[in-house]
């Protein structure tokens, strides 16, 4: 097991809305962060599998869980930058690492039938209220590695997929809201990052067409349409199924990789482009900031039209807004 510390990274001014490098303010950042490095305990058709497994403790009490997971091909290595954002806001972050590929259909992404697996995924959460079960007992073991035996693992939860995670944190909540009636309620949105729909399956279409009639905040951060993210397949989705006039935005010279920020890497830069610093700051400000409004009941103006930031993005061309259907 493995413990860092990592230098509060709170959300700085931003008192030029014009100057898109630096996020607006959003809540006082926590002292120092630390990141855990652990496993966690998922089945996967008759086997058990100790999947790795991050966690990030913020300094101060916590305000929610915030699961964060990866795309496809990738780990939660490549979401350390936007987790220690959201650690240093003050939520704790369950980051795991999911197969992509895999023989019994375990994966990530659905590239047979993968709702076994998600299933699976899903009893974490819908169990996460008894510290004896997988997802206490890993909190559990980071707590105590990070000499914070006092914490507790929150109750209220914000789901934020990339990718493939995206279509897998969409399926996970619909999942919680059939099957385990008592943790629904403890679900308080969702975030996605630039989505992605498996070729396989109508995993995506079908959660959020259960989804579209509760008042769940679930909000979109993408890219335009390339071959990193199929073409804008999650994104095109959450458009058609979702009746709402505002299901978040389009970064203009976004790339898949934004999400990742400065945790991406070679493979990930030369597949499917450099993010730039503009929409990294962009995408982990408003991430942050949606959550926080999930968490909390709110509606911060500066995140949505109308608002000054958000309103800034749309003025210098760097983003663009998403409606759902009429």
């Amino acid at each position: 097991m493995r413990v860092t510390r990592l230098l509060a990274s709170g959300l700085t001014a931003g008192a030029a809305v014009a100057a898109l490098l630096t996020p607006l303010a959003a809540a006082p950042a926590h002292a120092a962060v630390t990141r855990i490095e652990t496993t966690v305990e998922i089945r996967c058709a008759f086997t058990i599998r100790n999947q790795s497994a991050d966690w990030y403790l913020p300094g101060g009490a916590p305000r929610g869980l915030v699961w964060l997971q990866h795309g496809f091909g990738r780990a939660n290595d490549h979401m350390a930058d936007l987790a220690g954002k959201y650690a240093s806001a003050g939520y704790v972050v369950f980051a795991p690492t999911l197969p992509s590929a895999d023989l019994y259909g375990c994966t990530l992404q659905n590239l047979g039938n993968n709702t076994g697996f998600l299933n699976n995924v899903a009893d974490l959460f819908g169990k996460a209220s008894d510290p004896n079960d997988k997802l206490g007992r890993s909190f559990t073991r980071a707590r105590n590695a990070a000499g914070r035996p006092d914490l507790t693992l929150p109750r209220n939860k914000v789901f934020s997929g990339h990718s493939a995670g995206g279509e897998a944190a969409l399926y996970v909540t619909q999942r919680l809201r059939s099957a385990y009636p008592a943790a629904w309620p403890t679900v308080r949105g969702v975030v996605l990052l630039d989505p992605v729909k498996s070729l396989v399956g109508n995993n995506t279409d079908a959660s959020l067409n259960h989804l579209d009639n509760t008042t769940l905040p679930i909000h979109t951060i993408s890219a335009p349409g390339y071959s990193c993210n199929s073409n804008g397949s999650g994104t095109a989705v959450v458009q058609a199924q979702l009746h709402r006039p505002f299901v978040g935005v389009r970064l203009t010279t976004g790339a898949h990789t934004d999400a990742e920020g400065a945790s991406t890497d070679t493979v990930g830069t030369v597949a499917c482009g450099t993010p730039q610093a503009r929409n990294v700051a962009a995408l982990q400000t408003l991430a942050v900031g949606w959550a926080r409004d999930a968490f909390d009941g709110t509606r911060t103006a500066d995140h949505y039209p109308g608002g000054a930031y958000y309103q800034g993005l749309l003025n210098a061309g760097a983003a663009q807004t998403l409606a759902g259907a009429s």
